[in-house]
């Protein structure tokens, strides 16, 4: 069995989605060859006001550069996963796929859904329709390089808050938007929220993506993960009672590190 390393291929962490393009030939990533590289891809979601969101993935493939044989489609996973979102937040992650695969350029990573979507709103399920999901899938822009030896390690970050709208009908319908940052170049900020009761959302920017998630209802802890090294202006709001907004500027967070708020006590409005 070979062993890899990790290191920095590209630091590019821009996402755009995409639901037509290239061919849909498919063909399977290499099961563990010598001389190949390693994918892997894990899945976060930024909290959102629902009970649950809940996809079934069924087939993750990456698209490799070129106009040779080898171009053109790859799958790298097609186990079944049924995942609710709004488990995988503040630190907690689902694995979507770790394979060999062969060293090259690649341009996309395309996720194939079921159409086993739904939203729970109120304790009440809805089909989450997904356009695309189903056929082409949802593909994502983002250029990669495998290297021989080398694990590239990427995390993508579902934000189901602004992804999720209802339509005049009355119907649930996601318009995916999600970040995918290269793990080698990222860290995280966490703390936690007094009081509890507040619902704290906290909130941040980078790049031109939105980064947020709420505290924890029992705890107050939080984390704001897969952010790309440097610094940030944390904006902690409370959504119960009447607590003042606070911001904590230029929090720095270092590539595959983490920058600890402690504990953040908001400021009571005095009732009128």
């Amino acid at each position: 069995m070979a062993r890899y390393t990790v290191r920095v291929i590209v630091p590019s962490i821009m996402l755009m989605l995409a639901f037509a393009g290239c061919s849909d030939d498919e063909t399977t990533a290499p099961s563990d060859p010598m001389g190949d590289g390693h994918f892997s891809l894990k899945l976060i979601d930024a909290a959102g006001p629902y009970d649950e969101v809940n996809i079934e993935v069924i087939q993750v493939s990456v698209h490799r550069a070129g106009e040779d044989d080898d171009s053109g489609w790859m799958v790298v996973d097609e186990d079944t996963l049924a995942v609710n979102l709004l488990e995988y937040t503040n630190g907690n992650f689902v694995m979507l796929a770790d394979s060999a695969l062969a060293a090259g350029n690649y341009t996309q990573v395309r996720l194939l859904l079921t159409e086993n979507n739904t939203v729970v709103v109120d304790g009440e399920s809805h089909e989450l329709v997904i356009p695309s999901g189903t056929t082409s899938g949802l593909k994502l822009n983002h250029p990669f390089t495998i290297a021989e030896g080398v694990t590239y390690a990427a995390t993508l970050d579902f934000d189901a808050e602004r992804s999720i709208h209802m339509t005049g009908n009355g119907t649930y319908r996601m318009n995916p938007v999600i970040r995918i940052v290269v793990d080698e170049v990222s860290g995280s900020i966490f703390g936690t929220i007094d009081p509890v009761a507040a619902r704290a959302r906290i909130m941040t920017v980078a790049g031109d993506d939105t980064v947020s998630t709420y505290a924890d209802t029992l705890t107050g802890d939080f984390r704001l993960m897969a952010l790309p090294a440097g610094g940030y202006d944390v904006e902690i709001a409370a959504t119960v009672g009447a607590w003042r907004d606070t911001v904590l500027a230029d929090v720095q967070v270092p590539a595959q590190g983490e920058a600890n708020l402690g504990g953040i006590e908001l400021t009571e409005i005095p009732a009128p």
